[in-house]
């Protein structure tokens, strides 16, 4: 059985967010403010780049011993190594991602009411994603669930969960209380002008919450 990561503080990319810095710069100082776990999302990048920039990610997120989870693909997870991928309602079945990649890979689920998440752990998923609990300037389409709907979704979970949408250091807390496992922030870290302080004041609340 694998051992789980620490969802607590999960770094979610996002080139529009990084205000004309270099993504791997964003992610060390990040890193260097205690992320706990990094997923490498690039919606409009080639799959050559793609793989070139996940290696790059990979190598940074090793020397921190931080997992480097790809979002929706496959295969450039496997091709760098990473620890896994999260897959959204539109993308390849968990199932079938299972059967691809083993059980040795990381599979998060994007779920966004009681019945995704109970499909999702049923086929196979390691993590939920459940949003979007603040809204989300990311994903336009995805409906707000709210702190009550993801305290609804932790309720009944059986899996890890971590809260995503709209999440910054100003709302975390608010994300584990509804009893999130962690929080998946986007521009909440890489929009900050001071990113490493901006992780380690998160990083001060999730303490609260550590078992």
């Amino acid at each position: 059985m694998k051992a789980q990561p620490d969802y607590s503080i999960y770094l979610v990319t996002d080139d529009g967010c990084l205000q004309g810095r270099a993504l791997i710069d964003c992610v060390r100082e990040a890193l260097e403010g205690g992320v706990t776990l990094v997923q490498y999302r690039a919606k409009t990048a080639s799959s050559a780049e793609m793989y070139a920039e996940a290696l790059q990610l990979k190598a940074l997120c090793d020397s921190f011993n931080v997992p480097l989870i790809i979002n929706d693909r496959l295969d450039i997870a496997m091709a760098v190594g990473a620890a896994g991928v999260h897959l959204g309602q539109d993308d390849l079945p968990c199932a079938v991602a299972r059967k691809l990649l083993g059980e040795d890979y990381i599979i998060g689920v994007s779920a966004h009411n009681p019945a995704e998440a109970k499909a999702a752990l049923q086929s196979g998923a390691d993590y939920l994603g459940c949003g979007a609990v603040f809204g989300t300037a990311t994903k336009a389409d995805v409906k707000k669930l709210g702190t009550e709907g993801l305290a609804a979704i932790c309720k009944a979970k059986g899996l890890p969960v971590v809260g995503i949408g709209g999440v910054t250091a100003d709302n975390y807390r608010e994300v584990r209380a509804a009893g999130a496992d962690g929080a998946a922030i986007v521009s909440g870290i890489l929009a900050q002008p001071d990113i490493r302080a901006t992780v380690r004041a998160i990083a001060k609340v999730s303490q609260e919450f550590a078992k």
